[in-house]
């Protein structure tokens, strides 16, 4: 994508916010904001404001609902395990977050590295020992970075500017045969467009400038595939809007939204905990062929 030009980045506009317009793009084949945030602006941005202004309590509540987070790795990882052979157990995670992911895997037996741009972030990190970089993945730093055998972007290339560019870097930085794994939230997805069309929501989903790019199961496949991956595994996660389709009106309600959440978790932990993990799993990879569930969990290996 080229991001100082907008004259190749036309269709139709499905929303806009905050000045943005979001259309479903012919050149990208994705849906993102015009005008595109410059690099300058979000380093800014999520160096020292994100997780100020937009995720306050988010490291406090990460903490609270590790077990459940936990839960999740540890599905992650054995999707990872699945695939790849017994040696195969070198990990990077981009957009490390406070480290917690890459903490599961190293008590699993990985070796793991991350990079994440918040300083508060990436001081949590190094604080459970972790071997996290400050900083952007990038051309520049992963020059710097040995390969992999396995790539976490979670929650990553909706924030941006250039995901085609960011996803061929992936591929480079990968192993043969090594696999990313990629979550982005589910978005214009048949829940919301209900909710939008048929409930009077507004599109709740749309975040710009923190959310670039506005994905499904579909244009992320076919990204993808376009940037050298074919896909091995896909499956959503729940189906949090369901809650608003019910009347549960979480939006802008931080309390509501808090006991959606626990909600969420706690059926989820009940399936695993009595057994039913499978079951699980299996529920959430039937959801994603018929494009439902709040994100798109994506597993491609490097062809």
């Amino acid at each position: 994508m080229n991001t100082n030009s907008f004259q190749d980045h036309e269709g139709p506009i499905v929303a806009a916010e905050n000045g943005f317009d979001v259309i479903d793009c012919q050149y990208c084949g994705f849906k993102h904001i015009i005008p595109i945030p410059s690099v300058e602006d979000l380093t800014n941005v999520y160096k020292h404001d994100y997780y100020k202004q937009e995720k306050p309590l988010y490291l406090d509540r990460y903490q609270e609902d590790l077990d459940w987070w936990n839960m999740v790795y540890t599905r992650r990882y054995e999707i990872f395990e699945k695939h790849l052979i017994a040696s195969q157990r070198k990990m990077f995670d981009i957009g490390s977050g406070p480290g917690f992911f890459l903490l599961n895997g190293l008590q699993r037996g990985w070796s793991v590295k991350g990079i994440e741009p918040s300083v508060k972030a990436m001081e949590h990190s190094r604080g459970l020992g972790l071997d996290v970089d400050h900083g952007f993945y990038s051309e520049q730093t992963a020059a710097s970075l040995d390969t992999f055998d396995a790539i976490n972007l979670g929650l990553v290339l909706e924030h941006i500017p250039d995901p085609a560019s960011l996803l061929k870097l992936i591929h480079h930085q990968l192993n043969d045969n090594g696999m990313v794994c990629i979550i982005v939230p589910n978005d214009f997805n048949p829940f919301q467009i209900v909710l939008r069309d048929h409930l009077g929501f507004k599109p709740y989903w749309v975040a710009p400038p923190h959310h670039i790019n506005y994905f499904d199961f579909d244009s992320l496949g076919k990204l993808v595939e376009r940037c050298g991956f074919e896909v091995v595994h896909k499956e959503s996660t729940f189906p949090i809007d369901m809650f608003l389709l019910m009347g549960d009106n979480y939006i802008g309600n931080d309390e509501q939204g808090r006991v959606c959440h626990t909600k969420r978790m706690s059926f989820e932990k009940a399936m695993n905990q009595s057994g039913s993990g499978k079951v699980l799993g299996n529920l959430y990879s039937a959801l994603a062929q018929h494009a439902v569930g709040r994100e798109v969990v994506m597993f491609a290996s490097k062809k």
